[in-house]
């Protein structure tokens, strides 16, 4: 897929690859797409809306019920917009939350009204990414359509190693240009 010209959403979950999704926001504009990025509360722990709104060039959207500009519901708007969407990083509770079809903040609300093709970049600790309820969630979300980079084996966080490194945003954006 071609991102010049797409709109893209952004997605950012709360875990400390956060900072990644900056690179690939930037990424994005530099291929002269359109770029929207939701952060959920717990990615502003990570990283500064500032600095997703600096980088997209656009207002950042945080909160399910703050005032969206006349006659849109942002989480319907946002979604009929987008060419594209990309979950980067997309913690355990992120992906229980689309398994399960869960919708209680803006993103998970706009996930549930997607048409358009949902990339997910799961990030987490090796013991969260094996445990056998993460896996079930993952196959849930591949048989929605919904196309997952797995995560990279690497030194985590935490200090560990193993499987649960989000991959590096220009991985995931030539993930998303092979398309």
């Amino acid at each position: 897929m071609i991102v010049e010209g797409k709109n893209i959403l952004l997605g950012v979950t709360g875990g400390i690859a956060a900072y990644k999704s900056a690179v690939l926001a930037r990424l994005f504009k530099k291929a002269s797409a359109d770029v929207r990025v939701i952060m959920t509360e717990s990615a502003q722990k990570f990283i500064a809306p500032l600095t997703m709104a600096a980088l997209s060039q656009n207002p950042v959207g945080l909160d399910m019920f703050a005032h969206p500009p006349i006659h849109e519901v942002r989480h319907i708007a946002w979604a009929e917009w987008a060419d594209i969407a990309v979950i980067a990083p997309a913690t355990a509770n992120c992906l229980a939350k689309a398994a399960a079809g869960l919708a209680d903040d803006l993103l998970s609300t706009t996930i549930l009204s997607l048409e358009c093709p949902l990339i997910i970049a799961p990030a987490m600790h090796r013991q969260m990414w094996a445990h056998p309820a993460t896996q079930r969630n993952i196959e849930t979300l591949r048989s929605f359509g919904y196309r997952i980079i797995e995560p990279a084996v690497g030194e985590l966080a935490s200090g560990d190693v193993g499987a649960g490194r989000m991959r590096e945003p220009e991985e995931i954006f030539d993930f998303i240009t092979q398309l």
